[in-house]
């Protein structure tokens, strides 16, 4: 960026922070396969999503043009977690809608929670509010969060404890979860006039198998009961994984045919597996997940994500991302943009798109010459094609508003050679 732009994004975080923090502003796995699907793909965007939710917006918005590896006029932005604590607006909503559950389970507060940071940044993905767990009641399993958190879940360690599962009958995303869909056809009527673009997302089996036999997030002790249940039942690890792998996949084109046109796909948990358990616990479920999702939907782009964790910092895992099909991968902050750019070109995926990947400790603590910087180098280094722009990882709870203004009009300003 210039020095002209630099002052007007300096102003922009002046003149926002004078306003005050409460402020509202009201697949294949190898480049042929690749090449050809995304040669097939639609001009305008989930068509067959535009017509069950009776929502029609062409030509496809910027999002999705670049996540379906087109080169873009500008560079999209958005988010992980951009809908949630860190604003002023969401905390006033805590105290009427005291759970996570009913904030994201009642479709006027999840719209209204998923809209606040497209009213106040201008970002151009806007995501469902709600949670990866948030299938699991219909599946049998049910689950509290808390303020702080914390997950609380029946753990599923036995064959006994599997039947909670396997005998509540089958999971149908269109009855059992109505709400998700009523949300997404209402973002898609509010924001699809302006050009932004809807994102639904789920949880992977393993990540979402995780906590189901841990019972909560299990990084304190290490994942030792899932690491247990796979040494010593194997076959149920299995089986849990599978069935989850069917019901993710059906949930994630509700979310399409209620009015996504974007899924992104989270496996957090995964990167504490080595390669050698990545290939035989992680893997072989997302590409399960992946391919049913764009045999029934190819025109919807998939994203992928995984936190970075014992084995995945660095991008250790970055190729075995890109084997699931997704047409991008989320990159975290621990690695180089650039470099994930030319290994996984190296790897066979030159046409894969990226997303990210700004460390989210920047955007919360550095300065606005330090956040500019930072996001014009990863811009700089990605290109205009091909790429979403975002963070590493979820945004802090304690980021400053201005500064997320700052990052997504920084990137809103940035001019491509």
């Amino acid at each position: 960026m210039h020095r002209g732009s630099l002052l007007l994004c300096q102003a922009l975080v002046a003149a926002y922070s004078c306003a005050g923090s409460d402020l509202r502003l009201s697949h294949g796995n190898n480049a042929a396969s690749r090449a050809v699907r995304q040669a097939s793909m639609v001009a305008s965007s989930t068509a067959e999503a535009a017509e069950s939710s009776g929502v029609t917006d062409t030509p496809a918005p910027l999002l999705v043009r670049a996540a379906r590896g087109e080169t873009v006029e500008r560079t999209p932005v958005w988010m992980m977690r951009q809908a949630g604590r860190h604003m002023a607006v969401y905390r006033a909503l805590v105290a009427e809608y005291p759970t996570f559950r009913e904030r994201s389970e009642t479709p006027e507060v999840s719209l209204e929670v998923s809209l606040q940071p497209w009213r106040a940044y201008g970002v151009d993905g806007v995501i469902l509010f709600s949670d990866i767990l948030t299938p699991l009641p219909a599946m049998g399993v049910d689950f509290s969060i808390s303020e702080a958190g914390g997950i609380s879940i029946e753990p599923i360690r036995t064959r006994e404890a599997f039947k909670r599962m396997t005998e509540h009958g089958a999971f149908n995303p269109k009855r059992d979860v109505p709400f998700v869909g009523d949300v997404l056809k209402r973002l898609r009527e509010e924001v699809g006039p302006s050009g932004a673009t809807v994102l639904g997302f789920v949880g992977l089996p393993f990540t979402l198998g995780t906590y189901l036999i841990e019972g909560a997030t299990g990084t304190k002790n290490g994942f030792a009961e899932m690491r247990a249940l796979r040494q010593e039942q194997p076959e149920l690890c299995q089986d849990i994984l599978s069935l989850l792998a069917k019901n993710i996949a059906d949930y994630a084109c509700y979310q399409i045919e209620s009015g996504a046109q974007v899924i992104q796909v989270f496996d957090s948990w995964a990167g504490h597996l080595e390669p050698s358990e990545f290939e035989e616990w992680a893997s072989p479920y997302q590409k399960q997940v992946v391919t049913s999702i764009k045999e029934r939907h190819p025109e919807v782009p998939v994203i992928i994500y995984m936190a970075p964790d014992t084995h995945s910092k660095g991008g250790a895992l970055l190729e075995k991302l890109a084997a699931s099909g997704a047409d991008v991968v989320s990159v975290d902050h621990t690695i180089e943009i650039g470099e994930a750019k030319k290994r996984l070109a190296a790897a066979g995926y030159p046409n894969i798109g990226l997303q990210g990947n700004l460390d989210p400790e920047l955007l919360r603590d550095g300065t606005a010459e330090e956040i500019v910087a930072g996001a014009e180098k990863i811009l700089k280094a990605a290109g205009n094609s091909g790429h979403v722009m975002n963070l590493g990882h979820g945004i802090e709870a304690t980021t400053p508003e201005p500064n997320a203004a700052l990052f997504v009009n920084t990137v809103h300003e940035y001019k491509h050679d």
